[in-house]
């Protein structure tokens, strides 16, 4: 066996190695989340992961009975966030918002972000697996889809 040999193989090993970690990164939509079981939760930023391949906003959620419930919701890629309107700094700890998500389907609360709202009234799509057509985001922000769509150019406008 010449070095070429060795190379390749240990170069070959380090990926199959590296191929589990990359998928396990990135999964499923349809088989974490729940597209019936949709959330609306109004809390208070605890801290803003900007990382990949998914955003995530820890949420303290005040329940009625007092007590309050940490949630994860799992946004886009910090990419496609800054191109909603989003940057690292929006979501800053004792930001007060409102999360329309999709359920973990393990009853976990973990939910995948469809829209968030602030409280000036500001409101951006976070873009979860299950929304890509922006249905829920339509549906929540406004009847009028033109009127969503103004709304979204006034604030890119404004960025």
């Amino acid at each position: 066996m010449g070095p070429m040999t060795f190379e390749f193989r240990l170069a070959s090993t380090i990926m199959l190695l590296a191929v589990p970690a990359a998928a396990w990164a990135h999964h499923s939509f349809p088989a974490e989340f729940d597209q019936k079981q949709v959330v609306k939760l109004k809390g208070t930023v605890v801290q803003f992961e900007w990382v990949n391949p998914h955003a995530m906003i820890h949420l303290a959620v005040k329940n009625e009975n007092g007590t309050v419930t940490q949630w994860m919701i799992e946004g886009n890629t910090p990419n496609s966030l800054l191109r909603a309107g989003l940057t690292k700094k929006s979501l800053e700890p004792g930001t007060e918002i409102v999360v329309v998500g999709y359920r973990a389907r393990s009853g976990e609360h973990i939910a995948s972000g469809s829209a968030i709202a602030f409280q000036d009234g500001r409101k951006l799509a976070l873009g979860s697996g299950g929304d890509q057509n922006g249905k829920a985001l339509l549906d929540w922000v406004a009847s009028d889809e033109e009127l969503w769509k103004l709304q979204l150019a006034a604030l890119s406008a404004n960025q």
